[in-house]
Order: C-alpha cells, then structure tokens, then sequence
C-alpha cells in the first residue's frame, strides 16, 4: 500500500466522522468547529487529485470566511440548547429513515459498479510547470461557459433580491438628498432677526 493510498483513507475516515458529527451534535458552536475539519480534510482529498486550486479556495473562502462568519452568528445569538435537545428522539425514526433512503442513493451512483478504478482510473501525474488553474479556467470558459454564464446571472439576481428585501419605504429613513444640498443657499438656509433691545430692570 502506497504513500497516497493511507493518506486517502486517512483523509476520507477523517472526513466522514467529522461529517458526522456535524449533524448529529448538539451544541452548535462545536458543530461549526467540526465543519472546518470537514472542509480542511476535503481539501486533502482534492489535493490527492492534484486539484490544488480547488483545495486552497476552498480553505480560503469557506473556511477563512463562511465559517468565520458562521460562528460568529452562533456566538452572538442566544441559542437555548435545552430546546433544541428535546424534539430529539421524536424525529429520530424519520431522521433514520431518511439517512437509509440517502445512503442506497449514494451507493447506487457511487458504487463500485458505477465509481471504481475501472471507470475512473488514477489521475495522470503531471509536471511541475502544470497549472490546474489554467486548465479549469479553459474547460469553464470554453466547454461550461453557458452554465457558467447561467450561474452568475443567477447569483446577481440573487444580489438584487436581497438588496430589495432590505429596503425600506423613504417615508420611514432618514436618507440625504445631493440634489436639495447642492441648491442649498444662505437665503433660504439663514434667516437674519433684529430684535430692539430691552433693559434690565433692577431688583429691589
């Protein structure tokens, strides 16, 4: 057994038990910890493929950003693990039901009849000049460039629906108009008031 073979299983154990205690432990702040794990040891995997981009942007964005991200709303709410402890056990025949269901899935597309060394043999080695960047950057804007093209038009739209949802009615903001302070003069602005003077009365 190979160097690469023991760092694959390694990878793999590693990355099936973190996968599941992410769903399956209740506090959600070491959920989220086991979730970096998952990310971190998938990126093993796929640099076993020799996909080193993919495996850094995935460190980078997921775990450097998301995850950040993720725990930091899970820390800053208030979230009442009692509660969430209870509906436990009432859901957990469905729960069970489901991971069967999911898992005859899976063996049935990745299966050895279907994913073996047979169909998908071990990625060519290549040279040290290989870019995979360059190589996944020519595939994506060349053979996958309308379902490429498809995808960002729907992540704008989904900018734009969530900038919208936000908004507000301009009766209930407070917002700044440029065009009524650029017409904003001292004559209408300052108003000058002459007042006669009045003296002071002494006490007595």
């Amino acid at each position: 057994m190979t160097m690469q073979i023991i760092m694959f299983y390694l990878f793999s154990a590693l990355l099936v038990g973190s996968s599941l205690m992410v769903i399956t432990i209740r506090n959600p702040v070491k959920a989220a910890l086991f979730l970096v794990m998952a990310f971190v040891t998938c990126s093993g995997v796929w640099i076993l493929l020799e996909a080193e981009f993919l495996a850094i942007t995935l460190v980078l964005v997921y775990v450097g950003a998301v995850m950040v991200l993720f725990l930091f709303v899970v820390m800053m709410l208030d979230v009442d693990l009692a509660q969430l402890k209870e509906g436990f056990t009432r859901y957990l025949p469905i729960g069970v039901l489901i991971a069967i269901i999911v898992f005859v899935e899976i063996a049935m597309v990745v299966g050895p009849a279907r994913f073996g060394l047979e169909q998908f043999p071990n990625p060519v080695a290549h040279d040290a000049d290989y870019s995979n960047t360059k190589e996944l950057g020519r595939i994506l804007y060349t053979q996958y460039v309308y379902a490429f093209e498809l995808a960002a038009v729907i992540l704008v739209v989904a900018i734009v629906a969530a900038i919208a949802l936000t908004l507000r009615d301009k009766r209930q903001t407070r917002y700044i108009s440029v065009e009524e302070q650029l017409k904003a003069n001292r004559g209408n602005r300052v108003r000058k008031v002459k007042m006669a003077a009045e003296k002071k009365k002494k006490l007595k």
